[in-house]
């Protein structure tokens, strides 16, 4: 590094890394490109996007990244460090909307103890009740949810709020309109928005990295590549229902104190899906990720009454 070092105390966020040069946002001074010196090789410490470090910077602007502050947590994919929340955006409709993949998610995130925010987008392409349906489908999944039509940016006011002084990382499929949000909520990320394959009916992919975005002060947005399928190995079939908080309540009283909640007699959870008070599409899910993680082969419970005919 040329120039001496001016202000060798700097703190800032690694927003970007690309071939070992890091962008770090330092709050007043803007972004600096930064490589990391030996001892974080040396120590075996890869520095991830969204760590807080500590920097110097010389004259010409270059920086070193001199060491990365304690994490509060780190999520492996994607690979990033210090989030305070996850924002799972799903389309109504165009992509076609799977409430599996959505409650992949929802495990995924309870797995490494981080706060979810459901965002239905695409609203106005919904059919009669279907926005309700959906809502209702999910008020007792733990998650904080919101309904928008990205293409109108009013109808991101509460979400923008949500938002505010985290970091938030946005997850969800392909073509789903989060790289739109991210525009609305940072004008200057300028993210090529994806149009939609016509003849698949799903997402063409627009982000290709993980990359964090600086939309105001304490408040950063991560956009990441979309997923089309989310495996859950780790979880153990005697876990999962642990992973939906709508099932905890009926579950205690359940006749038998480790029901699986699938053949059981008097199982309260099913009691409760018969009687709407749990969703059906819930508990199906739950059925599908349980025969998928236990190898066993389980008899579904029949449709939805809105796909009933």
């Amino acid at each position: 590094m040329t120039g001496g070092v001016t202000k060798p105390n700097n703190t800032g966020k690694i927003i970007k890394g690309v071939g070992g040069v890091y962008e770090v946002y330092v709050e007043g001074r803007g972004v600096v490109d930064c490589s990391a010196r030996g001892n974080l090789r040396f120590l075996k410490t890869r520095p991830l996007i969204g760590d807080n470090v500590e920097l110097s910077v010389a004259e010409d602007g270059s920086g070193h990244i001199l060491r990365i502050l304690k994490r509060r947590n780190e999520l492996v994919r994607p690979a990033i460090a210090n989030v305070d929340q996850a924002l799972i955006v799903c389309a109504v409709r165009d992509p076609e909307f799977h409430p599996n993949l959505l409650d992949r998610f929802l495990i995924l995130m309870a797995r490494q103890n981080v706060p979810v925010l459901v965002c239905f987008n695409k609203t106005d392409l919904a059919e009669d009740g279907e926005i309700a349906r959906l809502t209702d489908m999910y008020r007792g999944c733990g998650a904080r949810i919101f309904v928008t039509q990205a293409s109108e940016p009013s109808t991101l006011d509460e979400l923008r709020s949500a938002l505010r002084g985290k970091t938030t990382v946005l997850a969800g499929p392909s073509g789903v309109g989060k790289s739109t949000i991210m525009n609305v909520m940072q004008p200057k990320a300028n993210m090529e928005i994806g149009e939609l394959s016509e003849k698949i009916k799903r997402g063409k992919q627009t982000t290709r990295h993980t990359q964090l975005f600086f939309v105001e002060e304490g408040t950063y947005l991560c956009d990441t590549p979309g997923f089309s399928s989310l495996y859950l190995p780790e979880v153990k079939p005697e876990e999962l229902a642990g992973y939906f908080p709508e099932f905890t309540k009926a579950a205690e009283l359940c006749r038998y104190p480790d029901c699986r909640h699938l053949k059981e007699p008097e199982c309260a959870v099913k009691q409760a899906v018969e009687e709407g008070e749990i969703a059906r599409e819930r508990y199906d899910s739950y059925l599908l990720l349980y025969d998928e993680i236990s190898g066993t082969r389980i008899i579904y419970s029949r449709k939805p009454k809105h796909e009933e005919q």
